[in-house]
């Protein structure tokens, strides 16, 4: 038997407890808690029949059994690993691989940042109003590609597609010279619904069984030519990273907070009693060197709206259903969540590795973590969603776009 040692400042104390799916040199993929600087084996930690959920290689099973049943076990999990535990079913963090937390059903991301909203409104619209007409009356969303989401330590290849200078006559074909960023959380559906059937903004908790940092990669140059009128398709759809921890909704109740004064108000089906802004703060690097700090309490729209938006008109919600929060960005230039802000299209470059740079280049790599405040006065972590950009297939990145 062993006692899990937990670091005072550690981002993954009792107070969080996220789940993901892991495996070891020896045994395939299970579910796992991470507890400190441990992984544990939930199937052989817990050993009762009600634990065999934990040995299948998703947390989809798990997460369709409902909330009572999300309570109880993470009640059993805090006890557990409050006291002695079997020795064989603990792990070392560095000692395990981890792999896509949950079979993801479908996707759809959002645009519920009125910063980083008015931000690309200016830039792509200048001389017009930043903000669209219905932008201040729905959560705008778009819908993507759910094969394509990967976890955390996936390299991405730079996607290829159509591109249009705005001087050019017509479109090339090529590898994207603008590849983009965009830092967001994203909300995982538990127990879905049926269709014909809606969910409220109340209902939230019922449904949503936690969240992970999600990075919504962008073409930017292959966005903008395709766009128009039905909105994001190829410049979006090559890749989506998350972070390989699933921190539930239940040890978020201190990140809580009420959103920004949603004004005009909204239609009564995106009203409810319950609050669900969320005081998260993010933390993009690029190449290692700091360059954003979003803070997600900022968000015009919450992750209640946004699922209570998608089912009013009777669509369905999945168990692995992922929604993306959109980029996350602040009012401040050091808290703007994607490099077509930070750079202002271009024009400002950044700094980065001693370099001024525009967008992204083969062989940086992007990290984006995550933390808000834990039930027991600190904080607790996501983890971190990382990933390294390779050269397009059969190719390489054309040479001097992504460079100032």
């Amino acid at each position: 038997m062993t006692v899990i040692s937990i670091p005072a400042d550690s981002l993954f104390g009792i107070d969080n407890l996220p789940y993901g799916v892991f495996s070891t040199a020896d045994e395939g993929r299970r579910v796992g808690v991470r507890v400190g600087d441990s992984v544990v084996d939930l199937a052989k930690a817990l050993g009762d029949p009600e634990a065999a959920v934990f040995a299948q290689p998703t947390l989809n099973p798990f997460m369709a059994q409902g909330r009572d049943r999300w309570v109880a076990a993470r009640a059993q999990i805090t006890e557990l690993v409050s006291g002695e535990i079997d020795e064989e079913s603990v792990f070392a963090v560095d000692d395990v691989t981890m792999h896509l937390p949950i079979t993801v059903a479908d996707y759809v991301d959002f645009y519920a940042s009125e910063n980083h909203a008015t931000n690309l409104g200016k830039l792509l619209r200048p001389g017009s109003a930043p903000l669209m007409p219905n932008w201040k009356h729905l959560p705008v969303g778009y819908h993507g590609r759910s094969s394509t989401v990967v976890v955390s330590g996936t390299d991405i290849v730079r996607p290829c597609g159509q591109r249009k200078a705005p001087t050019a006559a017509a479109p090339t074909f090529g590898p994207s010279v603008r590849l983009d960023i965009e830092a967001e959380m994203g909300f995982i559906v538990g127990v879905g619904s049926s269709m014909g059937s809606s969910i409220t903004t109340d209902q939230f908790a019922e449904h949503c069984f936690g969240a992970v940092v999600l990075n919504d990669w962008s073409a930017r140059d292959i966005q903008a030519w395709e766009y128009v009128p039905l909105g994001p398709n190829l410049g979006k759809s090559f890749a989506t990273s998350i972070s390989p921890w699933v921190v539930p909704l239940q040890a978020l109740e201190a990140a809580r907070i009420d959103t920004p004064v949603q004004d005009p108000t909204p239609l009564p089906y995106l009203r409810g009693e319950e609050k669900w802004g969320l005081d998260i703060d993010l933390e993009v690097e690029w190449n290692g060197d700091v360059v954003s700090r979003p803070p997600y309490g900022q968000m015009y729209w919450s992750p209640a709206q946004m699922l209570a938006h998608i089912t009013v008109n009777g669509a369905a919600v999945s168990t692995g259903d992922l929604l993306g929060s959109g980029t996350v960005s602040g009012a401040r230039k050091d808290q703007w969540g994607a490099f077509i802000e930070l750079t202002w299209n271009g024009a400002e470059p950044v700094v980065v590795d001693g370099e001024p740079r525009m967008f992204i280049e083969d062989g940086d790599e992007i990290s984006i973590s995550a933390t808000a405040p834990g039930s027991g006065g600190g904080r607790i972590g996501f983890g971190e969603v990382r990933a390294r950009v390779l050269p397009a297939a059969g190719g390489t990145q054309p040479p001097g776009h992504a460079r100032a």
